[in-house]
């Protein structure tokens, strides 16, 4: 993507122009940001989605009893009526499940893959809404069909509604109010509160969400990955250099409760020895940021053909890089010289024609093979 062109997208900036003024600092409203918008799945499309076991999905609903909140898989019948007015359906990762919406998040990849997360879809009745919230993550609000209104305010007072299914801030105070027609966008940054609520019927609203990963979430993470290879690393070692805790010199004790400053030692020893790889950290995460989640699994693919003319990643597939791996769906590769420069290129653009594996290696053309097999791309 060439990012000092002007995008529509971003209302006449460029990609650099809007992540140096706006990016996590302030919202920005863009009128038309997709001209002519045309929903990118149909409502029964999208309903058919939120009754399978495998789609994330929920109902909300708001009315004199307050609030409720339904977890799918949703059967149409559990849907109301379309004219029940004050509800809204939310399907997660739509772009996981649907090509046209795949190909809408990938109009955001002016933004690191890493950080991009996936595209929610919330259809709504009449005034549907889940309430007034903040996300701690980035998010673009494009409308698809219908209108919305959103009311945005840089809270200050976090405090949520207590006794609520949904976390929906207690004192919400709005600073600015849009009305959204299709086509319109609006970002907002992190910690931005904001409510939508529809204006009639038929609002369909996609949500384009950023990974924020907290710091003790991603630390235990990437620890438990880091623990895993390097057990894995000493059992290949052999037995012979299996290193296991002995103390051959522990006198008796007094005290059997105090916690021996040997094993205290031996313990960090081992957390050294494990971080001790200069790319531990880095695999760790690159693994982290490219495993599949837990609701996404691949279909067996096809055998590569021998001579094969185009290769395609699956859209459920996560791809990373950097300077001295590639990272897919979970696995790590060491990649360095012509090898590297076309796995990265296919990271980059999800696909590789004619004269790109033209020159690959032989090892090359058998990963990618192998990846065909799995089902993580689709080769011609």
């Amino acid at each position: 993507m060439e990012i000092n062109q002007p995008l529509p997208l971003l209302g006449g900036l460029s990609a650099a122009q809007f992540m140096r003024r706006y990016w996590q600092k302030k919202p920005l409203l863009v009128r038309q940001a997709i001209p002519a918008m045309v929903p990118p799945i149909e409502r029964n499309a999208l309903f058919a989605l939120a009754e399978q076991e495998e789609v994330e999905s929920r109902l909300i609903r708001h009315g004199k009893a307050g609030w409720s909140l339904k977890h799918g898989p949703l059967p149409r019948r559990a849907l109301p009526p379309l004219k029940q007015p004050a509800w809204t359906l939310l399907v997660q990762g739509v772009d996981l499940h649907h090509e046209g919406v795949h190909e809408l998040l990938r109009q955001f990849r002016f933004l690191p893959d890493a950080r991009l997360d996936d595209l929610m879809i919330s259809y709504a009745s009449d005034t549907g809404g889940v309430g007034a919230h903040f996300d701690s993550y980035d998010v673009f609000l494009l409308q698809a069909q219908g209108r919305r209104r959103w009311s945005i305010g840089k809270q200050s007072d976090l405090r949520l509604q207590p006794g609520v299914p949904l976390k929906i801030l207690e004192n919400f105070e709005p600073e600015q109010t849009f009305v959204l027609e299709p086509g319109d966008m609006l970002y907002l940054p992190p910690r931005y509160a904001h409510d939508g609520v529809a204006v009639g019927d038929d609002c369909m609203t996609c949500s384009i969400g950023l990974r924020s990963s907290a710091l003790g979430e991603l630390g235990a993470d990437l620890l438990a990955r880091m623990a895993q290879a390097y057990s894995e690393d000493l059992e290949d070692a052999g037995p012979a250099e299996l290193a296991r805790y002995r103390d051959p010199t522990q006198p008796a004790v007094d005290n059997p409760a105090q916690m021996p400053a040997a094993l205290q030692g031996f313990a960090r020893k081992a957390v050294e020895a494990a971080l001790r790889d200069a790319d531990a950290v880095d695999r760790a995460l690159g693994e982290s940021l490219t495993e599949p989640k837990a609701n996404v699994w691949f279909g067996e693919g096809r055998q590569a053909p021998g001579n094969m003319q185009r290769v395609l990643l699956d859209r459920r597939t996560r791809m990373l890089y950097d300077t001295r791996h590639v990272y897919i769906n979970g696995e790590s590769f060491r990649a360095g010289g012509a090898d590297a420069t076309l796995m990265r290129r296919l990271a980059d653009q999800r696909a590789l024609g004619p004269r790109e594996l033209s020159r690959a290696s032989e090892g090359a053309l058998a990963l990618l093979a192998d990846w065909s097999e799995a089902g993580w791309l689709h080769a011609e």
